[in-house]
């Protein structure tokens, strides 16, 4: 079943269309991870699907209900996290989830339950009567979680959930998504420009620029259908002048590099090693090992923009 899905749509403020034409199908259970520069389309698009704002076209289902038409219900059934945490400062950490759990009109005994099982979870129960303005940025985010995920909802949405946080503190909340993903079996929808995080805790990845979606897939089906530059590790015993010049006046070589018995050359697709190899061999140059390196999802992520802006 899909958790989400989205039908050609569409978001237009006067004559800019911010997202174009989104048709997109999201699994129960799944992490996605959607990624773009900024500006790209994200919060628009997180905002459609919750029911903040309307489309200009096209249609929006959360859990099989009409994100536009049936928002309540689309809200009662979701969790919420954007970049800003939305905490009460000078409440504890308990009364904040008191407040929300009330707010979601959980029972007393729910709200006690579930606020000590999240809070246990993430390891801030011992804390809980310390007033939030006292706790660190990572700590008011994974507070901030357990807010979102209070009322069990089938699908949590994500907007930048590391941004501003130093490294141990993003480490900490990437460990937190993926443990309650496994223990609340929610749907997440996070949404980033972050590429390594998105490659450490997603399932699968979207990729949307100027209000259109240009790939999606898992993140090795993208980094191999990817058509990106290929880099071609090589080490070698040493490498004759001729043998480095006739690398460098093959038509499809950028880049002959040599560092030591190191050897990488850079190619327009990363299917050219059988050729460099037989180009060395014929010089006499001993191989010991030769291997393609696959582009790296950053790699790739940028010249997906690039092209789009070309194209544009």
């Amino acid at each position: 079943m899909n958790a989400i899905e989205t039908f050609e749509l569409t978001r237009k403020y006067g004559d800019a269309t911010v997202l174009d034409d989104l048709t997109l199908s999201i699994k129960q259970g799944t992490i996605l991870g959607f990624l773009g520069p900024n500006g790209a389309g994200k919060t628009t698009t997180l905002n459609l699907l919750i029911g903040l704002i309307a489309p200009t076209s096209g249609q929006a289902r959360v859990l099989g209900f009409d994100s536009t038409r049936e928002a309540q219900r689309v809200r009662e059934r979701i969790g919420v996290l954007l970049e800003d945490h939305g905490l009460y400062e000078y409440l504890s950490a308990y009364d904040n989830l008191e407040f929300f759990g009330r707010v979601n009109k959980m029972s007393k005994l729910e709200r006690a339950r579930r606020i000590q099982e999240l809070m246990e979870k993430v390891g801030l129960w011992e804390k809980r009567d310390q007033q939030v303005k006292e706790w660190s940025k990572g700590m008011k985010q994974k507070l901030a979680i357990c807010r979102a995920l209070l009322h069990q909802p089938k699908i949590l949405f994500l907007d930048e959930p590391t941004s501003g946080l130093d490294p141990a503190s993003q480490r900490m909340v990437r460990e937190e998504i993926l443990d309650l993903k496994a223990s609340e079996n929610v749907t997440i929808f996070l949404n980033t420009h972050n590429l390594d995080e998105a490659e450490r805790v997603c399932d699968e990845i979207a990729i949307i620029n100027k209000g259109r979606l240009i790939t999606r897939g898992t993140p090795d089906e993208i980094k191999t259908g990817a058509t990106t530059d290929g880099h071609i590790l090589i080490t070698i015993d040493s490498l004759p002048a001729e043998a480095e010049a006739e690398l460098n006046a093959l038509p499809f070589v950028k880049t002959v590099t040599t560092n030591g018995q190191r050897l990488q050359v850079i190619t327009d697709t990363p299917m050219r090693s059988a050729e460099i190899n037989r180009l060395l061999v014929s010089h006499g140059v001993a191989v010991s090992e030769l291997h393609r390196q696959q582009a790296s999802l950053e790699e790739i992520f940028v010249q997906l923009v690039e092209e789009e802006r070309h194209d544009a």
